[in-house]
Formats: structure tokens, sequence, C-alpha cells
């Protein structure tokens, strides 16, 4: 579909008057020029979900890399940057980013980490708008939903991947009676980040400086045919085999680890919450990339 910059049309603008914001109609007809009716554009949903799978180009906007969703209100620029806590931050809303100034078809964002950016704003259809680096000649795409019609739990299962990596460490709080002794009963604490994790058998309770890693490797989360709510998760440590589990979401902040091989169940806990944007170095390190979990066959063997 062919895509229009942000310029007048008092054809809606009536319609934003008479909705009061709560609903805006796109059509590729409206042609708008002014900086209020890109306001009301921008101010049209209460959240805009930044879909990574379909940036377009080579460049990188770095704030929206990192973003799950973005809100436009009143000249503040609000963002979801974490999958711990979705939902409830902010009111659903996330936290203070930055500012932005309305442009003719255009926004100017000073963002609180990464400075000033001008970016072209497009209408793709009534829910979808484009935004456009053009220093990089990148294009993110992002998808409107008002607060209440939002699936934050969507977002959260596709994204466990983050939730993962957003605590410094996962320290275990639980181990059932019922299942064979493995090698895995010793490992007390884990490690995610983007590309490889890690284990420490020292004894719980160790703070998390004082940690000795004792094994690493490659870590992959699969979905599950058929069943949306179930995450398989391999360890494939560098000096043994792999390990296999069945991942389960407690709470944003506990997840169950159920090894199907020896039927133990383990529950940890995440220790050293990272709030990206607020917490230095990490703020700027993390961000999401092109993704999607490859797919696993397997029928759940967690009983209930």
């Amino acid at each position: 579909m062919k895509t229009i910059k942000l310029l007048l049309g008092f054809l809606l603008i009536g319609t934003l008057m008479t909705s009061c914001y709560t609903e805006v109609i796109i059509e590729d007809e409206f042609i708008e020029e002014s900086a209020f009716n890109t306001d009301a554009v921008l101010q049209a949903y209460d959240l805009w979900y930044v879909d990574v799978n379909e940036t377009r180009g080579n460049g990188e906007v770095p704030f929206l890399q990192r973003a799950f969703t973005i809100t436009f209100d009143n000249g503040i620029l609000y963002a979801n940057n974490n999958i711990v806590g979705i939902g409830k931050t902010g009111n659903g809303f996330g936290i203070d980013v930055g500012n932005y100034d309305p442009l003719r078809g255009a926004v100017d964002i000073d963002h609180d980490i990464d400075g000033f950016w001008v970016l072209d704003v497009f209408a793709i259809n009534n829910s979808t708008i484009e935004l456009h680096d053009p220093r990089s000649n990148t294009s993110y795409y992002l998808r409107g939903y008002q607060i209440n019609d939002f699936d934050y739990d969507m977002v959260f299962y596709e994204n466990i991947d983050y939730l993962l990596q957003e605590f410094n460490a996962w320290e275990k709080i639980f181990t059932s009676e019922q299942g064979v002794l493995n090698d895995f009963d010793d490992e007390n604490f884990l490690q995610f980040f983007p590309n490889y994790f890690r284990s420490s058998v020292n004894r719980v309770g160790t703070p998390i400086s004082n940690l000795e890693w004792n094994f690493e490797g490659d870590y992959q989360v699969y979905d599950v045919e058929n069943d949306e709510t179930l995450k398989t998760l391999t360890l494939g440590y560098d000096t043994m085999g792999n390990d296999y589990f069945e991942l389960y979401v407690i709470n944003d902040s506990t997840i169950e680890l159920y090894h199907p091989s020896s039927e133990t169940i383990y529950e940890f806990e995440g220790r050293g919450y990272i709030e990206y944007l607020k917490s230095g170095k990490s703020s700027v390190d993390k961000k999401r990339t092109k993704t999607s979990n490859p797919t696993m066959k397997v029928e759940r063997k967690r009983k209930k």
C-alpha cells in the first residue's frame, strides 16, 4: 500500500475533533500539512507497538530498537523498554524517556539517552504508522492500540528471551523432592546474555558480585507448536551435553524449569533487576533484534 506523508487535511481534523482523539481513520486521500495534525495522529492511540521484525534499512534508531511500545502524550515520550513490569510500569505506558515536538509530517524527538532525532511520519493505514530516519534511510513500523485493548501477555510471551536477560542473575529458590538426581541439581545460579548463558554452583545466598561462573554455553528458547503459553529452553554447555527444560513463568521475576529427563522441578528468582534507561550503561547496551523463536513439536510433560 502506498504510504502518505502526514500533511494538511481538514476532513481528518474534523474526525479528530469529534472523536476526541479516541479513534482516527487515516486513509490515502487524507493529506495533512500541519504540526497539529501530525501530533493528533501520534496521539490517536495510547500505545504504539514497535514491530522490530518489520524494520526496513540497515541503520538504527536506538530508542526504537530497545522499545516494545512507545507513547506520545502532550509532548512527553514514554516507552516500555522492559518485559519485566510491562503492563504495570507507568500504568502500562512505561517510563518517561524524553520529549517530542510535532512538525509538518515529522516529529522532533529529544531522547534522554540518545539525543535529538527528526523522524518522518507516514500513515500506512488506520492503525499503522511508519517512523523513518532519513539519515540512515531506516524505517520502523508501529501498530496502534488503546491501552485497554493491548495484549500485554502476548508481548510478554513473545519476548521471554528478554525476560531472562533483564536480571543480573537467576537464583535457585526451590528444587522438588520428586525427581532423579542429576548434575543440574548443583547449579544454583543462571545468567543470560543475548548470545550465551553461564551458571554457578556457588551456594544459595551468595551475593551476585561474588559469584564464580563454573559453566557457560549457548542457549535457545523455543515456541511449542499448538501451545502458545509453553516455551522450552535448551542449555548447550561448552564442556558437556545439553539440558532440556520446559519453561514456565510464575510471575515476572520468578520462572520454573521442569527437567523432563529427571522429572525435577526447579524455581529461579531474578536478582538485580535491570531497568533500561535508568541503569547507566545497560540502558545503552540493550537492544531488540529481528528474531523469532524456532518452533519445537513436543508435548507438555509437566503434570499439573
